[in-house]
């Protein structure tokens, strides 16, 4: 099994790739799952994780534990997520600064939470609580949101900022959540995303979006636009490298295609990393 540390630039593992993924022979530094497709489950899919594990260090970035949710946790998907991150030497797990489920029901979306320091409380002890139960550092992303909360009082940023310092957590940073929220919401992109702590930054995610009327829609089913790249280009060159996802889940290519985003990002991570050697 690889080292359980990632870096570099990373794919998603999609079942659209699962055929063809193992013979891949162009660079690619890690993957990510989303858990919830393997935890309970066995098989082929399961079994295809784990020849991955041996070759690349893999992710996992979860869409249903609801961090910000007033559900107690699941103890038995927990558990189960913890044996699959544990078999795939994940030492880090992500999922979205959100909930996704009130009173039993789940939404299979990903829903803001109000901006105020009532919710980062509740929001920060649940992280703890989730981290103490995986055994494992947890990092939070910042969403895409259409609309805000009642009950808001803060700025997303504040927001954001408040909870992961409460629960001394990583920040998964989408650079193209942060240009969405802020083409919909009127807003410079480059005052949000500094709004953001980026120096928590430990993940960043990069994707596409459409246009639906006067909207961006983050659909993950379109080539990273040029604002977003300009965007990662301002974090590389304030932080340094950082490790980069290129999500593509909808409306998925070939596996070559999402690699060729991936190799974008790469040429502007490793250009950094040059800059910085030099400096």
């Amino acid at each position: 099994m690889q080292n359980a540390g990632i870096g570099g630039v990373g794919i998603g593992l999609r079942r659209e790739h699962y055929g063809e993924i193992l013979q891949c022979t162009r660079p690619l530094d890690f993957l990510e799952i989303v858990p919830e497709n393997f935890v309970g489950r066995g098989g082929a899919p399961l079994s295809l994780l784990r020849r991955c594990a041996e070759r690349w260090p893999i992710a996992a970035h979860g869409v249903s534990v609801s961090p910000g949710g007033g559900d107690a946790f699941d103890g038995d998907y927990l558990a189960g997520l913890a044996a699959v991150l544990g078999d795939c030497g994940v030492e880090r797990y992500t999922d979205h600064l959100c909930y996704a489920a009130i009173g039993g029901v789940a939404y299979y979306d990903l829903l803001p939470l109000p901006f105020c320091t009532a919710a980062a409380r509740h929001t920060a002890a649940r992280i703890i609580e989730l981290s103490d139960r995986l055994q494992r550092p947890i990092a939070v992303e910042n969403i895409s949101f259409y609309a805000t909360m009642p009950g808001s009082v803060q700025d997303e940023g504040d927001f954001v900022r408040e909870v992961v310092e409460r629960a001394d957590c990583g920040l998964l940073l989408d650079v193209n959540n942060v240009y969405v929220n802020a083409v919909n919401h009127g807003c410079d992109p480059l005052e949000m995303l500094w709004a953001l702590p980026t120096e928590r930054a430990v993940h960043i995610h990069l994707a596409g979006h459409i246009r639906e009327g006067e909207r961006l829609l983050d659909n993950h089913g379109a080539a990273v636009g040029d604002p977003v790249w300009a965007l990662y280009r301002a974090v590389m060159a304030r932080h340094g490298p950082i490790p980069t996802l290129v999500e593509w889940d909808t409306a998925i290519p070939a596996l070559d295609r999402v690699l060729d985003e991936a190799d974008k990002a790469r040429a502007i991570l490793q250009a950094c990393a040059r800059q910085r050697e030099v400096a």
